[in-house]
């Protein structure tokens, strides 16, 4: 932490190709840091870390508010298109131990597309590849950020009778993860109102977790 009326929280993205990854890390950053656009294959080929600035009235510590910042590291996907999985698992490991090795991470996001059908096995590449990085302690420091939530609702579906209606490959996973997930609209750019509930929900899934950090990345 930079002072103390200061936050920063320490995020991972993580998926398949095109579920959003990239945009999903634009909408928590409020910025454009990473190339986000539809492709046949996979877009993100390197790890890069985005910044945003301070961010007020969200959190308020020791009886005054404090200012957050929030650090998101965008992933290739896994699978990926062009890369090999071991050549992505390492890239991602040397990454989240160059930038969060001493301050530790927050949480990982599993980012999955909410407008379509989660199917058994579907995840385990990417669930496997969240275990291996974070360790035993995973569900703890794992959600799952589920966008393309607009065209969801679209569809008719609010977010209760959208779990109503869910896979069980889905709502297992959700379980496994204590049933941190949030829905998130996959517009260009969400308005600060929208972006600040998700942060507020992030927030609390890393208040719930007494806000702890996996340091098992620290650096040599």
């Amino acid at each position: 932490m930079a002072d103390s009326n200061e936050m920063t929280i320490n995020l991972v993205v993580l998926g398949k190709t095109q579920t959003g990854k990239s945009a999903a890390g634009n909408s928590l950053l409020g910025s454009a840091d990473f190339e986000s656009r539809l492709c046949p294959s996979s877009v993100t080929t390197r790890c890069s870390l985005g910044r945003s600035g301070r961010i007020s009235g969200l959190i308020r510590r020791n009886g005054r508010e404090s200012a957050l910042r929030v650090r998101v590291l965008d992933t290739p996907s896994y699978p990926h298109s062009a890369l090999g999985k071991q050549h992505v698992r390492d890239t991602v490991r040397a990454a989240l131990a160059q930038h969060f090795g001493e301050e530790g991470l927050h949480l990982a996001l599993l980012v999955l597309r909410a407008d379509l059908p989660l199917c058994p096995d579907e995840s385990h590449d990417t669930v496997q590849l969240i275990q291996e990085l974070l360790g035993p302690t995973w569900k703890d420091f794992t959600a799952v950020l589920l966008t393309h939530a607009d065209k969801a609702e679209e569809a008719g579906y609010s977010e209760e009778t959208y779990l109503h209606s869910a896979s069980s490959t889905l709502l297992s996973l959700l379980s496994t993860v204590q049933h941190k997930y949030i829905f998130l609209d996959n517009h260009n750019s969400i308005i600060k109102e929208e972006r600040n509930i998700v942060l507020r929900k992030l927030l609390n899934f890393i208040q719930r977790n007494n806000y702890q950090v996996l340091l098992k990345h620290s650096k040599e």
